[in-house]
């Protein structure tokens, strides 16, 4: 089952999924998830597709259920489905309406995914759930706070998991920026990244990791992020300051060489 798969990082999971000969439930609120089912099936994969609101308890039941009966079961989760909510906008100046939103999508809708499924996924030999999360669940970016909250509650809501069901791996991936349409229209490059000097991720590399996870190659891990970011989060913020390592060879020198006193 996959949240999230009309388009961005959840279509590029369909298609990794589906390579590796996987059964795809796509579950999305976007109609488009029938033509990407569609498009699959003509190539021969097996891809089903139910509309769904993940924030609505109802339609979640009915699309695990409906996976139940197609499928017969349920072995891997990808939660990708999630929306950014207001970009630029102080904390201060985000409406409740807003807010609500944003939790509602990316933490209420993965909680309803879990809850519904993780006892089907216990039944299986290598039950597993992915989120997809951000790295901005371990770093805020300015004028983000009603996501950044959202992917830290979602980074906890896989510890907890992993804690309350040991018997399902329970993991999540903390990418930085992915090229998708919902980055291309937060960051205003609507025509793509191509010449810029962002650090992008394709979609596809993402989807990569996410089948790594669900994988039993992954199988000794469990309630943890994989964070795919260049390295951004190794990096010491001093360096944001101006502080180098030039400049600190230069002090060195400079204080190597100064008398010493007493």
């Amino acid at each position: 089952m996959i949240t999230g798969g009309a388009s961005g990082i959840g279509r590029a999971c369909v298609d990794a999924m589906t390579a590796e000969g996987a059964h795809v439930l796509i579950v999305d609120r976007s109609p488009q998830g029938q033509a990407v089912a569609d498009a699959h099936r003509e190539r021969g994969a097996r891809v089903d597709f139910v509309q769904t609101d993940i924030t609505d308890e109802a339609q979640v039941r009915r699309a695990v259920d409906y996976a139940l009966d197609v499928f017969g079961g349920l072995d891997t989760v990808l939660g990708c489905a999630g929306i950014s909510g207001p970009v630029g906008a102080l904390a201060t100046e985000v409406g409740v309406d807003e807010w609500d939103r944003v939790m509602a999508v990316n933490v209420r809708g993965n909680f309803l995914i879990a809850k519904h499924t993780i006892n089907h996924l216990q039944s299986s030999d290598v039950g597993t759930i992915v989120f997809v999360a951000s790295d901005s669940a371990l770093v805020a970016f300015e004028g983000m706070s009603p996501y950044s909250t959202s992917k830290g509650a979602v980074l906890m809501l896989a510890k907890s998991l992993s804690v309350d069901h040991p018997t399902v791996r329970v993991n999540v991936l903390c990418p930085g920026i992915v090229d998708t349409p919902m980055s291309r229209a937060d960051l205003g490059y609507d025509e793509g990244f191509a010449g810029t000097s962002l650090p992008v991720i394709p979609a596809p590399q993402i989807a990569g990791h996410a089948v790594f996870l669900a994988s039993p190659v992954g199988d000794p891990i469990n309630g943890t992020a994989l964070v795919s970011d260049f390295g951004y989060l190794a990096r010491s913020a001093v360096g944001t300051l101006g502080f180098t390592r030039e400049s600190a060879v230069a002090h060195e020198d400079a204080t190597s060489s100064s008398p010493v006193h007493d």
